[in-house]
């Protein structure tokens, strides 16, 4: 089974700061891209806040443009998202997703994490 695994959610001032980690477990080849989405409310889509690629390029929605920046450690399959200047609407869900090889590199599944709450007070 593999796992994506959340951590660093929680509740923070508008304009604060928050990191956010997620590492893959369990049994697999090889970890492809990562990324972060979120989900204001039950009711709407996830949309993509960030993603990066295992060479490390990396794209960023346009409401994170200069505020949020992903990253990653491929020796611990673990990608990061550093959230600066946090505004009120960044309140959500985030999901952690992740590309994987976890039987050969032929093929390759998606994963999700189970979700960290991001809280953001005016």
């Amino acid at each position: 089974q593999v796992q994506l695994v959340e951590s660093g959610g929680g509740l923070v001032q508008a304009g604060g700061s928050l990191r956010l980690s997620c590492a893959a477990s369990g049994r697999f080849v090889r970890v492809n891209r990562m990324g972060w989405y979120r989900q204001v409310s039950s009711g709407e889509q996830r949309e993509l806040v960030a993603g990066i690629t295992s060479g490390g390029d990396t794209n960023y929605a346009d409401f994170v443009k200069g505020r949020f920046t992903i990253s990653r450690d491929n020796a611990k399959n673990t990608v990061y998202l550093q959230m600066n200047s946090l505004k009120p609407e960044d309140t959500a869900v985030y999901y952690c997703n992740s590309n994987i090889n976890r039987v050969h590199l032929r093929s390759s599944s998606e994963y999700w994490g189970s979700g960290t709450q991001v809280t953001v007070s005016s």
